[in-house]
């Protein structure tokens, strides 16, 4: 089991650590409803430095990150981010990541905790332009600061005018005394705030600094519940290396415009049309939608399967995704989530749920 440079203070705030991703983990602190409710409404800090980090550089940088990812990366310039994918082979996704442009010829991706090394080989076995690869996974922590309160708590820490960065953009500079950490605004919550990379030795003075500002520390519980609410994709669940990245509802990050990995079988699904839909439901009475319950017609057919489900801390209500036959997928029909014996009646609706 691996630790994080914040472990020991993870244990030492009470918190309730788990396996997760290879990685000791704090799962939660006070609780997720109230954790939940700190991001929606004021500001949280999120320890994810499970995260992993790779470097890709030089004059053929771009050329791997073109043929790897979905996503047109000629877009970005220096102090943009993107979303993105790595499409496999057989119509599924290696991984979503985030693509950073650091600077010309440079750019970080950040990849998942769990297929950190599955995506460092998958690239690898793709780089045949030469493209420099620097894996930094170990030595680098994550911290998500989120909520929106987040400027105005954050603010005094750093030089740099926070609410200047946009939505997908960055800026690296000074943050609670320490230089050079990367400042992004690429947050996994829909409540606004800021992600920070910084090197491990610097991780605990930027917590401290952070907490001391009035950040409550969040776990990865309220992280999950929080982007559900959004309708954001967890890998492993919502996607994976069996799942259409059509399906998912990533079209808007598969561009046509260029040639990449399996993008020809890709237009062809297009081209063709669906035959599933991930589709976002709640549930018409109460009840938990969980991950692997079956989602049933009228007369009690298996037609599809939950990925993502939960309690909806901000709604109180059962939240949940899933991927359906593409009859089933419109906004406002119904079908049913079976939970033990009852099949419990559901809407699908169009995300986010959570609309802020």
């Amino acid at each position: 089991m691996k630790n994080t440079a914040l472990t020991t203070t993870h244990e030492a705030l009470g918190a309730k650590m788990v396996p997760f991703a290879g990685y000791n983990m704090p799962v939660q602190y006070d609780g997720v409803n109230i954790e939940h409710e700190t991001v929606r409404q004021a500001v949280g800090v999120f320890d994810v430095s499970h995260m992993g980090e790779f470097l890709i550089e030089g004059p053929n940088a771009l050329a791997l990150i073109q043929k790897v990812s979905s996503n047109d990366a000629t877009k970005l310039t220096i102090g943009k981010a993107q979303y993105s994918y790595l499409p496999n082979d057989n119509g599924g996704v290696v991984d979503d990541l985030i693509i950073y442009k650091i600077k010309e010829e440079t750019y970080l991706l950040v990849v998942n905790a769990s297929n950190i090394e599955k995506d460092w080989n998958w690239i690898t076995s793709k780089n045949d332009v030469g493209a420099i690869m620097r894996d930094l996974s170990e030595d680098y922590s994550l911290l998500a600061i989120q909520g929106p309160k987040a400027i105005e708590v954050m603010q005094p820490l750093t030089s740099h005018d926070l609410s200047a960065i946009k939505f997908y953009n960055f800026e690296v500079g000074d943050f609670a005394g320490i230089e050079n950490v990367i400042i992004s605004a690429t947050g996994y919550t829909g409540s606004g705030g800021f992600e920070i990379y910084c090197k491990n030795s610097e991780a605990k003075q930027i917590w401290d600094k952070v907490v001391e500002a009035g950040a409550k520390p969040i776990g990865l519980a309220a992280r999950d519940t929080l982007r559900l609410e959004m309708g954001y994709c967890l890998y492993g669940n919502d996607i994976d290396d069996t799942t259409s990245p059509l399906e998912a509802g990533l079209g808007w990050v598969t561009k046509f415009t260029k040639a990449f990995t399996n993008s020809e079988a890709l237009l062809a699904e297009k081209t063709n049309g669906l035959t599933n839909k991930l589709v976002a439901f709640t549930l018409d009475e109460r009840g938990i939608p969980r991950h692997g319950y079956d989602i049933v017609d009228a007369d009690g057919q298996k037609i599809g399967v939950v990925t993502s489900g939960t309690m909806s801390p901000s709604l109180g209500i059962g939240i949940g995704l899933g991927y359906v036959p593409k009859d089933f997928a419109a906004v406002d029909g119904k079908i049913h989530i079976q939970i033990r014996k009852k099949a419990i009646p559901a809407t699908v609706v169009k995300l986010p749920f959570y609309k802020g």
